[in-house]
């Protein structure tokens, strides 16, 4: 299915641009007036009618088959089959645990970190705040 989808999408960019080259092959609605002063003998190439009715028939056939190419990628991206990703299998697949299924694993002790005691630190108190400037009240810590 994925060989099919990247044909199909090589394909759809081989007919776009064979679309866009066709669409600036072709001659505007302006370029008439210059085949008066002499500048049309190179339409005889492809026949009496000139160019006009070969590129168009092309250019039709092409979009025409580029817009069937691109609805056929765009079904057969909605309908790609779900896939999971490597770390979803990995999960899946991983072995079980070594430990029988009623007792908890042993997880190896470690040691505390030593911590400053208690006693070290200072007590946060009104005794390590500064006085308050004069004449400025300073309302009391009241306990509930």
């Amino acid at each position: 299915m994925s060989t099919l989808y990247a044909i199909l999408t090589g394909l759809d960019v081989l007919l776009a641009v064979a679309l866009i080259a066709l669409v600036l092959l072709q001659h505007g609605k302006g370029a008439d007036a210059g085949a008066a002063f002499g500048s049309g003998a190179s339409a005889t190439v492809f026949g009496a009618q000139g160019s006009a009715s070969f590129l168009t028939k092309m250019t039709a056939w092409l979009a025409a088959a580029f817009f069937a190419n691109s609805l056929a990628l765009a079904y057969m991206a909605a309908h790609r089959p779900k896939t999971e990703s490597v770390i979803d299998k990995l999960q899946t697949e991983a072995p079980a645990p070594e430990h029988a299924a009623g007792s908890e694993p042993q997880v190896p002790a470690v040691p505390a970190p030593d911590l400053p005691s208690q006693e070290a630190a200072p007590a946060a108190g009104t005794e390590d705040l500064p006085a308050p400037p004069p004449g400025v009240q300073v309302p009391e810590k009241q306990d509930n």
